[in-house]
């Protein structure tokens, strides 16, 4: 399924899958613990610090260091999950959508938005689809629509300082298929427009 096939965020840090890049989360036991307060992580934070412990993310500090000057003042880091079955179905439609804000500069996670998104053409979620997700029928159901979540999205990057001109962000994937095929494909589906800052990214792959 093409980068849809990858696990939810929430359980790839759980589990410390290796779809995310190794490179990108040398800090991440310290950072993934400190989004108890309000975060969907919350209770996680002691698992998920031995789980990331065993899968070797517990890197030196010191090799930071050395990690060169960006170009780019913050990094956001987003991987979708969509809907999904054998054989495809269309369209399919985003039902989680993370974006981590990792900073530039220190590589630190500065802050995260999560939403579960409520599919309008194929509310039921497909056992195949729950299997490779790990996303269940309980979590969607009476989610914000994608019109609501991007309305949110909008106003957690306005929050974070990422709309002003002066600050340089660029949205981080693993392939094309999130930015390039996903979003503007439902978004088209649905008569939504696509706003500017989602229409240039870094695919990791490349």
């Amino acid at each position: 399924v093409s980068d849809a096939s990858g696990c939810s965020m929430i359980a790839l840090l759980h589990t410390g899958a290796a779809k995310f890049p190794q490179n990108l989360l040398p800090r991440a036991r310290q950072a993934v613990c400190s989004l108890h307060p309000a975060g969907v992580l919350k209770g996680y934070g002691s698992i998920i610090s031995r789980k990331l412990a065993s899968h070797g993310f517990g890197a030196s500090m010191a090799a930071m260091s050395s990690f060169p000057p960006q170009r780019y003042h913050y990094f956001l880091v987003l991987d979708f999950e969509a809907t999904c079955d054998k054989p495809q179905i269309h369209p399919q439609e985003i039902i989680e959508f993370p974006i981590l804000k990792l900073n530039g500069r220190t590589m630190e996670i500065e802050s995260t938005f999560h939403m579960y998104v409520q599919p309008v053409v194929h509310p039921q979620l497909t056992p195949f689809c729950t299997e490779l997700t790990g996303i269940i029928q309980g979590m969607v159901d009476g989610q914000p629509s994608l019109q609501q979540v991007l309305e949110r999205v909008d106003e957690w990057m306005a929050k974070e300082g990422l709309l002003d001109p002066s600050v340089k962000s660029i949205f981080v994937t693993c392939g094309d298929w999130d930015l390039k095929v996903m979003l503007p494909g439902q978004c088209q589906y649905l008569g939504l427009p696509v706003a500017d800052y989602f229409k240039q990214w870094i695919n990791l792959k490349k």
